[in-house]
C-alpha cells in the first residue's frame, strides 16, 4: 500500500509554496489536499463550529475548504479521508518563518497541531522570506525530513516545526534541532483615522529583535541553518507546578 501524506497550509489552495511541497512529495507517496480556499495567515488553531464548510474538488485528490487550516485537517481526516487515513500530515511551505512566539499565532502550525491531535505524525514547514522565495530549497529539506519522519515516525502528542531559511540549496550550513525563541516586538497596535473620521486599530507591532537564546530556532534560521523544533502538545509548565501546589496549601 502507497504511503499516504496530507497536505494543508494556510497560505490558502493557489500559493505557489503548496504547489512545490505537492510535486516533490508525489516522489514518496499518494499526495492528498485539503487546504483553505484563500489566505488564513495567523488563523491559530480556530476551529468553524457555528456554520457548515464548503468543500469544492479543484482535482483529484486536491480540495478546498472555506474554513481555517484546523477545519481543513478536521474535514481531512474525519470526512474526504475517513476511509483511506494519512501516514503523515505536513502543512506548508508557508510564506515566511514561523519561529519563536509566531507558532501561538500560525495557522500553518495549527494544521500540524491539530493532524498531532488526531493521532498523526505531523510536520509543518515554513520558508523565511516574505517575497523572491527558494521554494526548492524548501522542497529539497520537506523531503529529507518527511523521510525521516516516515522510517522513524514521531512520539506521541509531538510535532516538528520546520524553518528553511530562504537561501539557494547550496547556501544552506546544514540543519540544527533547536528550541523555540523569543522576539522582542515593539508598539503593536497602529491608531489612525479612516476617511469618514472614525477611528480603528491595526493590530500587527513592528519587530525591533530577538533574544540570544543559545540553540534558539530565530538564531539557527538566522545564521543559515535549518531549524527543526519538536513541539509537545502538553503546556503544563512542570517547572512551576511543585511550587504552585506548594502555594495554594497555604
Amino acid at each position: 500500500m502507497p504511503v499516504r501524506i496530507l497536505i494543508s497550509n494556510d497560505d490558502g489552495i493557489n500559493s505557489a509554496g503548496l504547489d512545490a511541497l505537492v510535486e516533490v512529495l508525489k516522489t514518496v507517496g499518494e499526495v492528498f489536499v485539503v487546504a483553505p480556499d484563500r489566505e488564513q495567515s495567523a488563523a491559530s488553531h480556530a476551529l468553524s463550529l457555528y456554520r457548515p464548510l464548503r468543500v469544492e474538488e479543484i482535482s483529484e485528490n486536491i480540495y478546498s475548504v472555506d474554513g481555517t487550516p484546523t477545519d481543513c485537517i478536521n474535514v481531512a481526516v474525519n470526512g474526504l479521508l475517513k476511509d483511506k487515513k494519512p501516514d503523515l500530515i505536513i502543512s506548508g511551505i508557508n510564506k515566511g518563518e514561523n519561529v519563536g512566539d509566531d507558532i501561538t499565532y500560525s495557522g500553518t502550525v495549527s494544521a500540524a497541531m491539530e493532524g498531532t491531535l488526531l493521532g498523526f505524525p505531523s510536520i509543518a514547514v515554513s520558508l523565511a522570506s516574505k517575497n523572491d522565495f527558494h521554494f526548492e530549497t524548501a522542497s529539497h529539506y520537506s523531503l529529507l525530513i518527511v523521510k525521516h519522519v516516515l522510517r522513524k515516525s514521531l512520539p506521541k502528542d509531538t510535532l516538528l516545526n520546520v524553518n528553511i531559511p530562504n537561501l539557494p540549496k547550496g547556501k544552506i550550513k546544514g540543519v540544527k534541532v533547536t528550541r523555540q525563541g523569543k522576539r522582542v516586538y515593539g508598539e503593536p497596535i497602529v491608531e489612525n483615522i479612516d476617511p469618514r473620521g472614525r477611528k480603528y486599530y491595526w493590530i500587527g507591532g513592528n519587530e525591533l529583535g530577538f533574544l540570544d537564546i543559545e540553540n534558539s530556532d530565530i538564531i539557527a534560521v538566522h545564521n543559515g541553518y535549518v531549524s527543526v523544533t519538536p513541539i509537545k502538545l502538553d503546556l503544563t509548565d512542570y517547572n512551576f507546578l511543585d511550587r504552585l501546589k506548594l502555594e495554594l496549601k497555604t
